[in-house]
């Protein structure tokens, strides 16, 4: 039997004849430039900046000549997330982190806008006279040359005036993009197998009655073309109920949920045609007085004359724009039950907008066919509505997906909306651009926020880019990633300090791998034995001085002299006790001077068999210069007045070496819930003096606190830790909500990052195990994301006692290997 249907080749009816200097021309002659656009990502933007980019949408289209077509187009296309290509080279984790995330469904937006010149007949023309109703089209005569430039002229302003606002960016599309290369298939061949992947094949259109299929997928549209179906008011942006508190707002854009919060493959069209203005209030004039002469006939339109009044009277009042508008939703599924689904869900997020869901059947071939990028000309007049240009506007999508940063040192974060994994840099790029002037920062957060499971992941992975991390600790909260690292590099590194009375604390301050003595290094060693013979209350004279740095510098010399004689606290003791005490006999250096006796005798418990024999002789011959994870625990002995003071010294000490010494290798000192022990005397100048040259020995600082009075009482955090750190990180606050105005005036929050701050973990996703945090760099750019990790990660990570008393038993039976009992406990979790 032979087929009855009506069939015609692409070719035939395709209305794009080709592409001269980057503009898409027409077989109508009509001309468009198009251009790729970058907005503002989800939840950052406050009512006033959704104001400004309104503004600036307006300021820019203003300048575009009488009969242009403006069409924003908005795609939304389901992808799958792609672990890194390089996954294999990275550490364990990084690829338990990657598989954990692999294949994960998520949003990808792609924003476009067209800019087309045409003629006034064809702004007028309707859906009888689309070109795909034409049996063949014949290019008509190109415009004059003159007409051409003013237009391009005019494209380039609104692309100047867009880019300058600094909240949208646009990148003009070159011919490559726009018609594709052998590599990728180009915009407008995307656009007619509704796929935004390089590659696609091209498959046969099907216009049925009240459907359209394009290859196995089938189309469903739904419009806004009405004034019936539109809200009484519109704005620029809207409160977001589900992370907004009764003392904040999220705010999205007003067509924000016809974007991405709309959970399915969709192309969102926004058009504005930009007729006549006069001609158009001309014709708006003539109908009135048309209406008040039949309103004897109707009491219909005497109101239409009222209406009509009231719009010319805004519009010369005023000076507002008149223009046309239309939106429409296209999505499409191949199964036809699921079609029903998705249009349900459209139809529920147009009325959040406050408009009237219009499901069209008939129009759908007419309105794909006009939004095929370059074709906008042939858009059927009846299908729009007057309207203003600022109403207009607000039915633009005015958000996008979270970006990576574009640089290759950072940290994997998680994007709260979608759930897939962002590549942030806090550090040098920020740097780098300005937005802050140094690399310290402080997390905030109450107990039980997360704040050491997220720092775990921060450091680990600065770690595996090649830093050094000093970590002073009260809790153990590393004791599982230090382990971790002990055990993949067979002891070399992954070095843990923690006193107990089994295994007390030791350290040799005099030996160094390298055998290198510099200045600093003997400044440290004459402090620290400053330190343990006078008190805090005892100044030393200049001549006890001078003889301890005599001696230190005699002992370093022996040493390098004599290869038997072993470096620590005890052969130092015995020398001073002997050679040095002959020196000065023979100088006859005055008791009053320097007693020598009385520093023998009070440094005595730190010798041998005293006291603390222990403490200055450890025989592991440690150097941490190159040790790149290094964790003091000092739970235990803040409040030693013996141990306490060796410690901290020996964290200066240690740290500065590393700061001065290790050109062009990054340096990070955490300070972990260890204000108490920090805060007193000994490291109070060390702080502020670090806070404020790290940076320029390319190191950072991390300090975590949890208690407000930290904040608020220390005067170190105050003056010198706040002052210093630009970026700020904050986690669950809603149990500080009631005097978080206090945080927010001491850290120098805006209210957008106070909204943001409160709007953590009030909307999480129940299928994922995951906590929110804020984070802000130099009050410029702030966001909140989520710290979600793999298996592996959380029981290396984890600080709740009986989940890491599990994976150390578990080690144990597995002959200590840490890793093996890691990847069983994952498995476990996964089954």
């Amino acid at each position: 039997m032979r087929g009855t249907l009506k069939t015609s080749t692409l070719e035939a009816l395709f209305p794009l004849l080709g592409i001269e200097n980057d503009c898409i021309v027409s077989k109508h002659a009509d001309l468009t430039v198009a251009y790729r656009v970058t907005l503002p990502e989800l939840f950052t933007l406050t009512g006033e900046e959704y104001e400004a980019l309104h503004a600036a949408w307006i300021k820019a289209l203003k300048v575009l000549p009488d009969h242009t077509v403006v069409h924003k187009q908005d795609w939304f296309m389901e992808e799958r997330y792609v672990p890194d290509a390089k996954m294999q080279e990275r550490s364990f984790l990084s690829r338990a982190f990657e598989r954990h995330f692999n294949e994960r469904p998520f949003f990808n937006h792609s924003c476009y806008l067209f800019v087309t010149l045409t003629t006034p007949e064809r702004m007028r023309q309707t859906s009888a006279y689309s070109t795909l109703c034409r049996s063949f089209l014949v290019p008509q005569r190109m415009r004059d040359g003159e007409s051409v430039a003013r237009f391009l002229d005019a494209a380039g302003q609104m692309e100047r005036i867009l880019n300058d606002s600094g909240i949208v960016k646009l990148e003009r599309l070159p011919a490559e993009r726009l018609i594709g290369t052998a590599e990728d298939a180009g915009l407008v061949a995307r656009y007619f197998a509704l796929c935004d992947t390089p590659q696609v094949v091209n498959e046969d259109l099907r216009l049925d009655a009240g459907q359209m299929r394009i290859g196995d997928k089938r189309l469903t549209l739904y419009t806004l073309s009405d004034l019936d179906a539109m809200p009484q008011t519109t704005a620029t942006d809207a409160r977001y109920e589900r992370l907004s508190t009764e003392r904040s707002d999220c705010r999205l854009s007003f067509a924000a949920p016809v974007g991405l919060l709309l959970p399915c493959n969709h192309i969102y069209n926004q058009m504005i045609f930009l007729d006549n203005h006069d001609q158009t209030l001309e014709r708006l004039e003539a109908t009135a007085r048309n209406m008040n002469s039949l309103s004897r006939y109707s009491r219909s339109n005497a109101l239409n004359k009222e209406w009509i009044d009231l719009y010319l009277n805004e519009a010369h009042t005023q000076g507002l724009r008149s223009v046309r508008c239309h939106c429409n939703v296209m999505a499409w599924s191949e199964d036809e039950g699921e079609l029903k689904r998705i249009g349900n869900d459209i139809g529920s997020q147009l009325a959040l907008m406050g408009c009237t869901p219009r499901h069209n059947t008939v129009d759908v071939p007419v309105l794909f066919w006009a939004a095929i990028p370059g074709n906008e000309a042939d858009f059927p007049a009846e299908e729009s509505f007057p309207t203003f240009l600022e109403q207009a506007v607000c039915l633009f999508n005015g958000e996008t997906n979270y970006r990576s940063s574009l640089s290759p040192f950072g940290i994997k974060m998680v994007d709260r909306l979608s759930g897939i994994p962002l590549h942030l840099d806090l550090s040098d790029l920020p740097l780098k651009q300005g937005i802050i002037s140094a690399r310290n920062k402080i997390i905030i957060g109450p107990s039980g926020t997360g704040k050491s499971f997220f720092t775990n992941h921060l450091v680990r992975q600065y770690y595996e880019q090649g830093a050094h991390i000093l970590i002073v600790d009260t809790g153990n909260s590393y004791e599982g990633l230090c382990n971790l690292i002990r055990q993949k590099t067979r002891g070399r590194d992954g070095i843990y300090f923690s006193y107990t009375e089994q295994e007390p604390m030791a350290f040799n301050p005099f030996y160094v791998e390298d055998g290198v003595y510099d200045i600093e290094k003997r400044e440290a060693i004459k402090t620290l034995l400053l330190t343990l013979w006078k008190r805090e209350s005892e100044e030393p004279t200049r001549a006890e001085e001078v003889a301890l740095s005599n001696a230190v510098n005699l002992y370093l010399a022996k040493l390098r002299t004599d290869a038997s004689l072993v470096p620590s606290f005890d052969t130092f003791y015995e020398f001073v006790a002997t050679d040095y005490r002959a020196l000065l006999r023979q100088k006859r250096v005055r008791e009053k001077d320097f007693d020598l006796a009385n520093f023998l005798n009070v440094l005595e418990p730190y010798y041998k068999e005293g006291e603390y024999g222990y403490l200055l002789n450890s025989d592991k011959r440690l150097d941490l210069l190159d040790k790149r994870f290094v964790v003091f625990e000092l739970d235990n002995v803040a409040d030693n007045k013996v141990l306490y003071p060796v410690i901290t010294l020996t964290i200066m000490e240690t740290f500065l070496t590393k700061m001065r010494r290790l050109k062009g290798i990054r340096k990070v000192l955490l300070l972990e819930e260890a204000w108490k022990a920090i805060a007193k005397a000994g490291m109070a100048s060390f702080l502020r003096y670090l806070y404020k040259t790290v940076r320029k020995h390319y190191g950072e600082c991390l300090c975590v606190t949890q208690e407000l009075d930290d904040l608020i009482s220390s005067p170190i955090l105050k003056e010198s830790v706040i002052a210093n750190c630009d970026c700020r990180i904050l986690l669950d606050m809603r149990k500080y909500a009631n005097k978080f105005d206090r945080i927010q005036a001491l850290l120098g929050l805006s209210d957008k990052e106070r909204a943001q701050v409160l709007s953590i973990n009030r909307a999480n996703d129940p299928r994922r195990r995951y906590k929110e945090v804020f984070i802000s760099l130099g009050g410029v750019q702030s966001a909140v994301y989520a710290t979600e990790v793999s298996p592996e990660e959380y029981w290396c990570y984890t600080t709740e006692q009986t989940e890491k008393m599990r994976v150390m038993a578990l080690a144990e039976k597995l002959d200590g290997d840490i890793e093996a009992a890691i990847r069983r406990l994952a498995r476990e979790q996964n089954d």
